[in-house]
C-alpha cells in the first residue's frame, strides 16, 4: 500500500491532488449508499460518551458518580437562589409601582406633571451650540402657535402604548391594522407576582379606558412558573421555567370582535348541482389572540403548531415584563431600541453566559 501512495504522490503536483480529493469526494457525496451509512455513523454519535468514561478504573467511576451528586446538590441550592430572587422581585414590585402609578396618570391625562418635573437636561451627545437651540425654541414656538389655532391641546399623551407596540419588533408584528383602533384606548399595563408561599407566578395587567370594543376595563395573562430541578434530568435546571399561561375572556361588543372574521364560501349541491353562499365564521390575526392561549394537556404533550405558539407567547410575556413595563418611555422615544440593538451587536457569542437576564424565566 505504501508503493501505492507513493506512486501518486510521486506522479500529481499539490494542484492536482487537490482537485483529484475534490472530485473524488464529490462522487462519494452523490452516492445514496455511503450517505446513508455516513448518517447512521453520524446518529449513533449524537448523545453518545467518549469512552473515556467507559476506560477509567472501577474506583474512579465510583469518585466520579460522588461529584454527579454534588452537582444535583448544586442545582437545588440553585433553584432556592432563583426562589429568593423572585421575592425580591415582589419587594421591589412594590417600591417601584408608585411611579408606574405616576406614569400612567400623566399617560391618561389624570395628572399634569409640573415645570419642575418636566425639566429635562439632555445629555452632552444631546445638546446643541446656543444659536442652534435659539433657532429651535422660535420654530417650536411658531408650531405650537399654529396648533394652538388649529385645535386645543392634547390630552396626557395619546396612544403612548401603542405607539411602544410599534416601535417593537417583537410585538409590532402581532398587530392587525384592526388592533390599533382598540389600542389608542390601553392606559395601563401593570405586572402582579404572586404572593409570598403561593407557586411561583406573574400576572401581566392591561388596563383600558371605556371603548366601543369590548366590556373589561382589564385583561390579565398569567404565566406560571417552575423553579425547581426536573427528577428525571436535573443537569438540565437552568433557571426558572415558564409552565404555561391562561388568558381571560373578552367580553367583545357585538360586530367588534377582531379574532373573528366572516367569510363567503360557495357551495355546489352534490345531487341537484345548484350553487349556493354559505356564511362562515373563523379565526382572525390579532393581537387579542394573546389572550386565549393555547392549553397545554395534563400530560404535556403539544403538536407542533402548538408548542411554537406557546413558545413565541412566552418570548413575548416575558419581554413585556423585564423590559417593555420598567422602561416604557423609553421605548415610546426610541431610546430604548437602540440602547438594545448595541447591547445585541457588542455582544460576543463566547461571552453569552448567566447576566441578569438569567436571573429571569426560560423562554
Amino acid at each position: 500500500m505504501h508503493w501505492l501512495c507513493s506512486l501518486i504522490k510521486d506522479s500529481f503536483s499539490p494542484a492536482d491532488l487537490v482537485s483529484v480529493s475534490h472530485q473524488l469526494t464529490m462522487q462519494m457525496m452523490q452516492n445514496p449508499q455511503i450517505l446513508a451509512a455516513l448518517q447512521e455513523r453520524l446518529d449513533g454519535l449524537v448523545g453518545s460518551p467518549s469512552g473515556y468514561m467507559e476506560s477509567l478504573p472501577k474506583v474512579v467511576k465510583r469518585r466520579v458518580n460522588a461529584l454527579k451528586n454534588l452537582q444535583v446538590k448544586c442545582a437545588h441550592i440553585e433553584a432556592k437562589f432563583y426562589e429568593e430572587v423572585h421575592e425580591l422581585e415582589r419587594k421591589y414590585a412594590a417600591l417601584y409601582q408608585p411611579l408606574f402609578d405616576k406614569r400612567s396618570d400623566i399617560v391618561k391625562a389624570a395628572y399634569e406633571p409640573t415645570d419642575e418635573e418636566c425639566e429635562w437636561k439632555p445629555d452632552e451627545e444631546e445638546e446643541l451650540t446656543v444659536s442652534k437651540q435659539e433657532e429651535m425654541k422660535e420654530k417650536a414656538k411658531v408650531e405650537e402657535e399654529k396648533k394652538d389655532e388649529e385645535k386645543e391641546d392634547p390630552k396626557g399623551i395619546p396612544e403612548f402604548w401603542l405607539t411602544v407596540f410599534k416601535n417593537v419588533d417583537l410585538l409590532s408584528e402581532m398587530l392587525q391594522e384592526h388592533d390599533e383602533p382598540i389600542l389608542k384606548h390601553l392606559q395601563d399595563i401593570k405586572v402582579k407576582f404572586s404572593d409570598a408561599g403561593q407557586p411561583m407566578s406573574f400576572t401581566l395587567e392591561f388596563y383600558f379606558e371605556p371603548n366601543d370594543f369590548f366590556a373589561n376595563t382589564v385583561l390579565t395573562k398569567t404565566y406560571k412558573m417552575r423553579s425547581e430541578p426536573d427528577e428525571s434530568d436535573p443537569f438540565s435546571f437552568d433557571g426558572p421555567e415558564i409552565m404555561g399561561c391562561t388568558g381571560c375572556t373578552v367580553d367583545w361588543i357585538k360586530g367588534k370582535n377582531v379574532t373573528l372574521k366572516t367569510i363567503k364560501k360557495k357551495q355546489k349541491h352534490k345531487g341537484r348541482g345548484t350553487v349556493r353562499t354559505v356564511t362562515k365564521t373563523v379565526p382572525n390575526d390579532s393581537f387579542f389572540n394573546f389572550f386565549s392561549p393555547p392549553e397545554v394537556p395534563e400530560s404535556g404533550e403539544l403538536d407542533e403548531d402548538s408548542e411554537a405558539v406557546l413558545a413565541a407567547d412566552f418570548e413575548i410575556g416575558h419581554f413585556i415584563r423585564e423590559r417593555i413595563v420598567p422602561r416604557a418611555v423609553l421605548y415610546f422615544t426610541g431610546e430604548a431600541i437602540e440602547d438594545d440593538d448595541d447591547d445585541v451587536s457588542e455582544r460576543q457569542p463566547s461571552s453569552v453566559m448567566k447576566s441578569n437576564d438569567a436571573l429571569f424565566p426560560n423562554v
